[in-house]
Formats: structure tokens, sequence, C-alpha cells
């Protein structure tokens, strides 16, 4: 398969009703593109970078989803569905394996207590990631974590597990202990507080990874939604949506293609309309010499999705959040940069991605500010308790009208 490297795909191809294909950049030349495709597969990861502290890798910020809400057209499905990991090494927020805690590791707060049995006699440690990633913040805002420069955290203790099993079964958390923190796992403890993990929401596909919406569009991976983690992922899903997921849906597009009706008919005029239009938007950012900072924008967002709508949610918290980004959506569009090149310009880049990245923030918040119960890793302090009466149902988002500040919420019934 060949790879085109330093590419980035801008808008996916569409008449409405069918996929053809995305208008791609060229990173490097700055260079539009269209490629016209039987199929169009979205497998570019979670959204994590929508939150100030995360364990995703910098390129997760939710593009793949803004591609597909973009169309007006794809839903997105259960995106207020957050998931968070308790043991992020604080304050970078790289992941330290739950495996810690598997093999007998400990939580301890500011005074050296194990904390968890006070919340969770049973399961302490072990209860499930949202539960644990709960009981942490609230101990830290019941007074308990230790402080530094950069924050409270609490305290991860494997050394009671002893140094020939770490060096044996936990050998790649020593590394990330000494190559990010400067400490020794089997001597020290390791500082610990809860970080976005995991986006159990996506782009709606059906069983074999197509869009419902949207012909000839897939998606797989944390980038979909196909009902393989409802409202809270266990682990090791993950390992099972990428390798066995990628297989399934990599064997349907592959049989997609083979059928007679998913031939490419597509008008010469429609695939220049998108490449003209993603085009116009470009020298609109290019030549506008906005007063917004796209780091000031990236950062207000990262920190009201991390206040607002993060581990615990309240509707009041949520109504804020949403008035707040609908704002920044609103500034976003004044957007300019100042370096003018169309080649090579990590400025530009960063000033189309934010807009979309704002987007995608608004069908969670917005979501979650709707779903007036408790669900999995979806908290809602003043709605504590789970309501399948009222909320058994999937909660899908589009945008229509790409000039709104507000994505439409729409919610299909589960057959369980």
């Amino acid at each position: 398969v060949p790879v085109l490297e330093r590419r980035e795909a801008l808008a996916l191809i569409h008449d409405g009703s069918r996929c053809h294909g995305a208008v791609v950049r060229n990173l490097v030349t700055g260079e539009l593109t269209a490629h016209v495709a039987r199929a169009t597969v979205i497998a570019t990861g979670g959204a994590g970078r929508l939150y100030k502290v995360t364990t995703n890798a910098l390129i997760c910020e939710g593009l793949g989803h803004a591609l597909a809400l973009e169309t007006g057209v794809a839903p997105l499905g259960n995106m207020e569905a957050i998931q968070f990991h308790p043991t992020g090494i604080f304050p970078a927020g790289i992941l330290v394996t739950e495996g810690c805690r598997g093999d007998g590791g400990l939580l301890r707060d500011a005074a050296g207590k194990r904390f968890m049995p006070d919340y969770e006699p049973e399961k302490k440690e072990l209860a499930s990631r949202d539960v644990v990633s709960r009981r942490m913040e609230q101990h830290i805002r019941a007074g308990h974590g230790a402080k530094s420069r950069f924050g409270e955290h609490l305290w991860l203790d494997i050394t009671l597990l002893g140094r020939a099993h770490i060096d044996r079964n936990l050998r790649e958390v020593k590394e990330i202990c000494q190559a990010f923190l400067g400490i020794d796992p089997a001597e020290q403890w390791i500082p610990v507080r809860p970080a976005q993990h995991y986006t159990m929401g996506g782009v709606r596909t059906d069983h074999t990874g197509e869009n419902p919406a949207l012909r000839g569009l897939f998606a797989v991976g944390e980038a979909s939604c196909w009902d393989l983690h409802g409202f809270n992922r266990l682990g090791g899903n993950s390992v099972a949506e990428t390798v066995v997921g990628g297989m399934l849906v990599g064997e349907y597009v592959a049989d997609w293609c083979s059928r007679p009706g998913s031939d490419v008919e597509v008008s010469t005029g429609l695939v220049r309309e998108f490449v003209e239009r993603e085009r116009a938007h470009l020298d609109a950012l290019l030549r506008r010499r906005g007063r917004e900072s796209v780091r000031a924008l990236r950062a207000e967002l990262q920190q009201v999705m991390t206040d607002k709508v993060g581990i615990f949610r309240t509707g009041a918290d949520l109504e804020e959040a949403v008035d707040w980004l609908q704002q920044l959506l609103v500034r976003s569009r004044e957007l300019g940069v100042a370096n003018p090149s169309p080649a090579s310009n990590p400025e530009l880049v960063d000033a189309y991605r934010v807009q979309r990245m704002i987007k995608v923030a608004l069908t969670v918040a917005c979501g979650a500010l709707a779903r007036t119960e408790s669900r999995g890793a979806h908290y809602r302090q003043d709605c504590p308790r789970r309501d399948d009466a009222r909320w058994l149902r999937r909660t899908l988002a589009t945008w229509p009208d790409a000039g709104a500040t507000l994505p439409v919420l729409g919610y299909q019934p589960l057959d369980v």
C-alpha cells in the first residue's frame, strides 16, 4: 500500500449521500490535491488533545471526527463518552499501565496513606478506571493531594513489588519514569493524576465500519463508534478495536470495493468545488491579520474542557462550557496568521485545526449537557444515577449548517 508522507486530509468530497474521497494538503509544499476513491476510511485515533492533560499522542486532535462532522451529513456517536485513566504521570500525562495496580501497586496520598480502601473497600485499587479516577480527584479535592509547583497529585507506589519484578514485568514503566521523571520506581513513588485517555464516541458506523448516512465512508479504531465499548471501555479492549476491528473493517472495505455498485461516478465539477472551497479557506487565513492567537484559543479550549467537561460534570458547568466554546468558535473564525507562506507553515496548520477541534469539543459538551444521567465514564454529579428509561439510546451529533455555532443532536434507541 503506498503511503503518502506529510499529507493531511482537509475535507471529505461528497454529494450528500456518497463519499467520493478527500481533499488533501501537502504539509511541505502547501499543494492541495483531490484523492477520489471508492472507499474512504477514517482511522485517525481519538480526540485526547481537546483536554489539557491526556495520554494520547500529539496528533490525536479529533480531526478525523471533524472531517465527518463537517460533511453536515455523517453523524458522530456518543461523543460525551470520554474516559480518564487514573495513572497518568504528573504533570506530563504519559500513561503508566494499570498493570502496576494489577500486580499489587498502591495509591497513596500526600501523607502516604493508602486511601482507595476508604472509598472502595471491596475492589480498592482494582476498581474500574472511571471509579478510580473519580475517587482520586475526590481525594485531591478533600485536601489530600501532594503539592508541587505544577499542581496537586497523588502517588503510585510500586516499590513493594521489588526491583526484580519491576525489571521483569514493568520494564516500560521503569523506563518512562527514568526518562520523564528522573526517578527509579523501585525506590521512589510515582507522581500520578487522572488524565484523559480514550474517546468511546466517534464517527457512527454499522458493524461493517460504514457510516449509515454517507455511503463509501468507513471509520475504524478509536475514531469510530461501532458499539464495542458503550460508555466505558474496559482495559485491553482497544487492542480488540484496533486489531480485530481493523481486520474486519479492512475485509468489509475490500469486499465493498469489489462490488459493481461501488464504482466512482463523480463529476469533476463537484471535486473542483471542494478543492476550491478549501483553498479559499486557507487563503482567507493567510490574508487575514486577525487579533486572535491560535495558541491562546487552543489553551482556552483545553482549559474549559478540563475544568467543565472532565471527570466530574454538572449541568451548570456544562452550560458554561457550551457558552464558552461557542464564543471560542466565533473568535476562531477571525483567526489570521502572521506567516503568509502557504507552504511548510505550522502556524497555518494550527489555525485550521483549532477551528475543527472546537467543533468536536462542542459535540462532547452538548452531548454531556443533554444527557441528564450518569452512564459509564460520563458522570453527572447532579444526576448520579443511570436512567435506562430515558437514556438507553445513542447520541448522534451532526453539523448541517457550516455557519452555526452548535451541533444538532439526535438520538437512536438501543435494542439490547
